[in-house]
């Protein structure tokens, strides 16, 4: 036990050689690891609804008392240990920039490509570090070898960033974009897999899977999809954003070519980092999206060449991959999915309530889309707020409209009492 304890408490910093956690040697944080030994053997299930352990993992958060954020999909908190590591790298980097930002930090980057490959399930040479899925994903769709009449097979439920990349591809370079527009919830994998397939054609070159739809939460079959894409020679490209340090799964499982997410959203790492990630054999005939001397090379660094940029928020990622292997990924994600049931069933047996999300494993995760009959989207969002300082988002997009209910490891069940009661108090209006 005492090696466990020891464990645990080492588990918080980076392979920096300036990592500085002070909340493990809180009160909140000794609650934390004392907490986690003791379930260190329990299953997640057993875990999910255990909120005395799920309430010192919210202290190690600074989230407002106040206001219930229930906007997790957009931008996650950080937990204190990532956010003393910022701190403490900027104040470094300030003391003399150019020396610790470059000759020292910068030492932290393979260390650091090593835990986020490990976290990833692939080899280091496979992953790049940048700033959030817009950047990684545009790699890609830029640096692809695509030519006119090339055809894209991708949904108009995707994210716009990457909508709006693929349309400056087609104009530029004469490229077709293949629409698929679906109806979400689908509880039917084959359904979506069979519309994908139909869309591929002899041109199909790429296909493009949001694996996660950010507006709703449906779960896409990314896996079945690209098996089918890749018996025809088309190129696969998963867009990850939501899925990464959500669910439990590695990046090989989804046999992608590429693979692009943000950090700051589910991992919970600083505010401005992202993921990159390329099939070896990929790397060569890919481009990098900010030039260097060799945009040929089968070295995956030649997608960092974003020149100067926060070396604190790069390597606080590291203290953001402890936090999240300490609490473990299917631990993560047997709670979340246990925060949207409880919430969700109780909702339901309200009068004019629905759902845009489908409540079956497999298809959604912590995100669900409440509707209620009658109301506007924005409508609901505003109540939530101005009558329960409930921050939530809403959506009008393709074929989905409702409100984002997302919430975090760091939001209890009072959180979600409170929605509840908020959600009946909206349907007598």
């Amino acid at each position: 036990m005492s090696n466990r304890r020891n464990f645990l408490r080492n588990v918080a910093a980076t392979a920096g050689s300036f990592a500085f956690t002070p909340f493990f040697s809180t009160a909140q944080g000794e609650n934390l690891l004392r907490s986690i030994e003791a379930k260190a053997f329990k299953t997640a299930a057993e875990t999910a609804d255990d909120e005395d352990f799920w309430f010192y993992v919210r202290q190690a958060y600074t989230v407002s008392a106040n206001i219930v954020n229930l906007n997790n999909g957009g931008v996650s908190p950080q937990p204190r240990v990532v956010q003393e590591a910022v701190e403490r790298y900027n104040q470094l980097s300030n003391e003399a920039p150019s020396y610790y930002m470059w000759r020292i930090l910068d030492q932290g980057r393979e260390p650091l490509r090593m835990k986020l490959a490990g976290l990833a399930g692939v080899s280091p040479d496979e992953i790049a570090i940048n700033r959030n899925s817009s950047e990684a994903l545009e790699t890609i769709i830029f640096g692809l070898r695509l030519k006119a009449g090339d055809e894209v097979v991708l949904t108009k439920q995707d994210y716009p960033n990457m909508i709006n990349a693929w349309k400056q591809r087609a104009l530029r370079d004469g490229i077709v974009l293949k629409w698929l527009n679906f109806d979400f919830p689908i509880e039917d994998k084959q359904q979506i897999v069979k519309a994908f397939s139909d869309a591929f054609t002899s041109k199909t070159r790429v296909v493009h899977i949001t694996h996660m739809i950010n507006w709703n939460g449906q779960i896409l079959p990314a896996k079945e999809i690209a098996a089918e894409a890749h018996r025809r020679g088309i190129e696969v490209l998963v867009d990850a954003a939501h899925t990464f340090a959500h669910l439990n799964y590695k990046i090989p499982e989804l046999d992608c070519d590429y693979f692009g997410t943000s950090l700051h959203k589910w991992l919970c790492a600083p505010f401005g980092s992202g993921m990159l990630y390329v099939k070896k054999e990929k790397i060569k005939n890919l481009f990098p999206l900010f030039a260097g001397d060799h945009p040929e090379s089968e070295d995956i660094r030649k997608f960092e060449n974003l020149g100067t940029r926060s070396f604190a928020i790069e390597q606080a990622i590291g203290q953001a991959v402890d936090f999240h292997e300490m609490i473990g990924s299917e631990r993560k994600q047997e709670r979340l999915q246990f925060l949207k049931k409880y919430w969700t069933e109780q909702a339901l047996q309200l009068p004019k309530v629905s759902l845009g999300t489908s409540l079956k494993k497999g298809y959604s995760c912590a995100i669900a889309l409440l509707r209620v009959e009658g109301k506007e989207p924005g409508e609901i969002a505003q109540f939530l707020f101005e009558q329960y300082k409930i921050h939530s988002v809403a959506i009008n997009w393709e074929n989905i409209h409702g409100v984002r209910i997302t919430p975090n490891v760091y939001t209890t069940l009072h959180d979600l009492d409170r929605l509840v009661q908020a959600i009946q108090d909206l349907t007598k209006t």
